[in-house]
Parts: structure tokens; C-alpha cells; sequence
């Protein structure tokens, strides 16, 4: 078989065409440089071309010369595509070869199938994104899920190490979206957020600890219709400390409006990454958790996690890519234009993954869950719309109005203050947005632009911390005829003990026999 890689001598195509020339097949390797292109080739093998893939007669021309069964493009980045994307597809697909593409842009990966009509009529497959994300990760997840009844959580994250090669095309799309507005499925809501930012801290494994903030992928835009999951959220990390969190730095100073664009600085932020190649390691790893519940209701959180050394991370994303062509060569991959969804199964992608210094794990992980934990058996008894709050994996919302009354005395204007209560009203917009932060909640109570903020984490068995600012308070949930009560016993401003002569007084119910959630809070 003949494949014709766009991008040939690049960080992922060579890669794709070392591995393809070592499977026997007759790799032409192409770019713009036929220089770099004979370069490549004089080392590793395979017939060095060099012309512009996105003019159609230098591509048709290329066609004709060297008559591919497949067409794999891996130069991107796919972003700048112009408008008209997918142009380079259409004409491999009209000339009759297969087309696979290593795209990372979520609207290029999920538009391919407007090609779909033209693929299946030349009885040819155009596969897009078949690189980590979403072809790698697709199937992960798939696997991941097997049983599931509900998918609250789909969170994946790529985490390279910093001596791993730097391609200019994946720089260049992740300073593109440092900073920059993006759109990410959480809660059953599209929300906006920044890129580069959501910042978290991803255990690979034991003394492997890598941060990872928000990125755009093709699996922000794909899985939440694909696997009818609540959340999806994807995040990528920087090998290096400084490195990650001075783009994090960068991306908030462009999310205000203080920076402009920083892809225009793709090459000086090149140079100087390249200037720290030699600090850190060549260790990166990827990690993809499935949590939600399975039919008898019981949660559920499975995880997968991959570790490669000995620089083998940069082979990953050109895995899938190996794994299709030779489906394509068996005919075993129906015609049609779609994003790489599930298009290989995990044994398949772990048995290709182990040929390198590569290792992956699957696990079942805890699953704390604050309120059904601190309830046990009590949480079933509770109506659905104060479970529904409650049950809370990743990020959701609540919206609707509440009436509010306050105490004249001083003392009861000074506590409202020090709680960060909102002011009287008796009627009032009010959100209530729960998010989940590791192994705590932080709830936040916007009252008709009034918004505070408190913190929940398990406190002993069956009882919760709640923080208010300086003042943290003792919980212990309670179900009664239906209705979750709050009650208070114990309490600490900045870290001391409060007497009880000054713990508030508090009656705290929530109930939901008409279907809706109702909070009444008496203090």
C-alpha cells in the first residue's frame, strides 16, 4: 500500500511514516521543504516529495504521480484551513484515495462529514481527528462506559513532557486559544470559559504529578451528543512548571483584554521553549475518566490512564492513524466522512501503545459523593429535584427566585455581613451554580447580583464542613418525611472554636414534593 503523508517529516507525521515505512508500506513523505523531505527520507526511509497541498493542481498533480490508496495529512494547523477546510480531503477523495487527517480543531473534525456524500459515492473513508483526541480518546471512553445508565463526567487531559518535540502547528493552536473565549458542555449547558485556564493537578502515577488547564478539542464539540454525557471538559499541560503556568499568566492578561492574539508570537514563544528543552523530562502521560451510574443506580468512576518514557509520547497521536490504515488495507472501514469516533477498539490501540515504552492502566477509583455518603441508605428517601442538586460530578446550575428577610438589630447586620448574606427583598432572581473541586463543592448564590460563596467537604461520618469566608461551620444532613434538614453543631471563625452562646440559630430545609427544588433557611 502507498500512503501519502501531508506534513511527512513533521513532530507527528514522521513519526507516522517511521512506524508505516517499519510496517512495509511505501510511504511517500511530503511537505513544502523537499530539502527537509530528502533529509527525512535519507534517515528513515520512504520517496521525499514537496509541493502545496492546499493548491488543488500542486495536490491533484501529486496524486496522479504517486497514486496513493491513502492520503494522511498531518501538517494543520487546522485552524487556518481558510474557508474553504476541507478542500484538501475533497480532492484526495475525488481523486478515489481514503483520507485521514490528525486534526486537533473541534468545528474542522466534526464538519468532515459534510464530505460524506462525496466519500461514499467514490466508495472511499475520510476519517478526521484520527490522532489522540477524539480517536484514541473515543475509544477510551467507549470502553470506559460499558454498562453505564447515566454519564455524568467525561474529563480527559494531555500532559507531554517538556523535552517531547514541539511542533510549531500544535504550538501555534494552543497559543491561538490561550486566553481566548471557548465553549465547554458542563452541566448540560454550553458555558463560556477561557482557554488556559480551569487549572488542576492530574496524578498519573506515584511522584508523576502534572497541571493541566482548558483546552479546545474535538471531543468538547463531539461527545456530549455521541455518549449523552452531562459534562465534558478537556484540559492539556506543559511539562515544565514555569512554562505552564507563564502561558496560564499570558492567557489571563489576553482574557482581560490586555494581550492581543498570542498565536502572532508563535515563533518567539518557539525559540524560547525551545531554549528549555533540556530542563524537565521526556515522561508525558494522558488520563481519560468516565463517572456517572450504572443501572442500579450506584455511582461509578472508571479511569484510564497512560504513562509513556524514553520519549515515546510524541508517537501517540500517529497510534490511531497505524491502527486505520491497516483496517483500511483489510477493507474493514465502511466509506463515509466522519470524525474518528470509536473507529478501533482499546485492546487494539493498547496492543499497538505496548510496542513502545508505553504503559496504560485501568481502574476503578473512588467515588466520594458528600451528601449521599454523609446520608447512606437515607439519600434514596429523598424526592428526585433535591437528589438532582445534590448529585453533583463536575459543574450545574440551578435558576429561579427567593424572598429574603433580614434582622434590623446591628449584631444581625454584622453576621450578615460576615456570611456575605444578601440583602432583604421579597422577591429576587436567584442562581445557585455547584461545582466540584477535587474532593470538595463550591457552591455559589448569585441573589439578584448579590453573590457569595461557601465550601463543602466531609467532616466524620455523616456530617459536612461548610465555609462561609473567615467562619466554618458543622453539618449534619438529616432526612425527615422527605425533607433534607441542616443541623448545626459546631463552629470556628478563623480556625477558633465558637462558644455555643455564639453559634447561630439555624433552621436549614430543602424539599421537592412538587418536582421542584425548595430551600427555606431560617438563621
Amino acid at each position: 500500500m502507498t500512503v501519502l503523508i501531508l506534513g511527512g517529516y513533521g513532530v507527528f507525521g514522521g513519526r507516522l511514516a517511521r512506524m508505516l515505512i517499519e510496517d512495509g508500506a511505501d510511504v511517500v513523505v511530503a511537505g513544502r521543504s523537499l530539502p527537509k523531505a530528502k533529509t527525512f527520507c535519507s534517515e528513515w526511509g520512504g520517496t521525499a516529495d514537496a509541493f502545496d497541498a492546499r493548491d488543488e493542481t500542486s495536490l491533484a498533480a501529486a496524486l496522479a504521480t504517486h497514486a496513493p490508496e491513502v492520503v494522511v495529512d498531518a501538517s494543520g494547523p487546522f485552524q487556518a484551513y481558510g474557508d474553504d477546510p476541507y478542500r484538501v480531503a475533497r480532492t484526495v477523495l475525488s481523486f478515489g484515495a481514503h483520507y485521514l487527517d490528525l486534526s486537533d480543531d473541534a468545528a474542522f473534525t466534526k464538519g468532515i462529514s459534510a464530505l460524506d456524500p462525496l466519500a461514499k459515492e467514490r466508495g472511499r473513508a475520510a476519517l478526521s481527528g484520527v490522532s489522540s483526541v477524539p480517536a484514541l480518546s473515543s475509544t477510551v471512553v467507549a470502553e470506559l462506559a460499558r454498562g453505564f445508565d447515566d454519564i455524568a463526567l467525561i474529563s480527559s487531559a494531555i500532559l507531554p513532557g517538556n523535552r517531547a518535540p514541539r511542533g510549531v502547528a500544535v504550538m501555534a493552536s494552543i497559543l491561538g486559544q490561550a486566553g481566548a473565549e471557548m465553549r465547554v458542555w458542563r452541566g448540560n449547558v454550553w458555558r463560556k470559559t477561557k482557554g488556559w485556564s480551569g487549572h488542576r493537578v492530574f496524578d498519573l502515577e506515584s511522584g508523576m504529578r502534572r497541571p493541566g488547564e482548558f483546552i479546545g478539542a474535538p471531543d468538547l464539540a463531539l461527545f456530549p451528543a455521541v455518549f449523552g454525557a452531562r459534562s465534558v471538559v478537556f484540559r492539556a499541560g506543559l511539562g515544565l512548571p514555569l512554562l505552564h503556568h507563564g502561558l496560564a499568566a499570558l492567557a489571563w492578561l489576553r482574557g482581560k483584554g490586555a494581550l492581543p492574539d498570542l498565536a502572532r508570537f508563535t515563533k518567539p514563544f518557539h525559540w524560547v521553549a525551545e531554549r528549555f528543552e533540556r530542563l524537565g523530562t521526556d515522561r508525558g502521560g494522558m488520563q481519560v475518566v468516565v463517572a456517572g451510574r450504572l443501572p442500579d443506580h450506584s455511582p461509578v468512576t472508571r479511569r484510564w490512564t497512560l504513562v509513556a518514557e524514553a520519549g515515546d509520547g510524541p508517537f501517540i497521536p500517529s497510534i490511531p492513524a497505524r491502527i486505520l490504515i491497516a483496517k483500511l488495507t483489510q477493507g474493514s472501514v465502511p466509506a463515509g466522512a466522519r470524525p474518528a469516533i470509536d473507529a478501533f477498539s482499546l485492546d487494539e490501540a493498547e496492543a499497538e501503545l505496548s510496542r513502545l515504552t508505553i504503559r496504560t492502566k485501568r481502574e476503578d477509583i473512588e467515588t466520594p459523593r458528600l451528601f449521599e455518603d454523609a446520608l447512606g441508605p437515607a439519600w434514596a428517601d429523598l424526592p428526585r429535584a433535591v437528589r438532582d442538586l445534590h448529585d453533583l460530578w463536575d459543574l450545574q446550575s440551578f435558576a429561579g427566585t427567593a424572598a429574603v428577610s433580614r434582622g434590623t438589630h446591628p449584631v444581625a447586620r454584622l453576621l450578615a455581613r460576615l456570611f456575605g448574606f444578601p440583602p432583604a427583598s421579597d422577591e429576587m432572581p436567584v442562581t445557585v451554580t455547584l461545582e466540584r473541586r477535587g474532593d470538595r463543592e463550591v457552591w455559589t448564590r448569585d441573589f439578584g447580583g448579590h453573590v457569595f460563596h461557601s465550601t463543602l467537604r466531609a467532616a466524620t461520618p455523616g456530617r459536612l464542613y461548610e465555609r462561609f469566608g473567615p467562619v466554618t461551620v458543622e453539618l449534619e444532613p438529616v432526612v425527615t418525611d422527605g425533607t433534607l434538614s441542616l443541623v448545626l453543631h459546631r463552629g470556628w471563625c478563623l480556625g477558633v472554636p465558637l462558644p455555643k452562646a455564639l453559634l447561630p440559630r439555624s433552621d436549614v430545609r430543602e424539599s421537592g414534593g412538587d418536582g421542584r427544588f425548595h430551600f427555606d433557611i431560617d438563621i
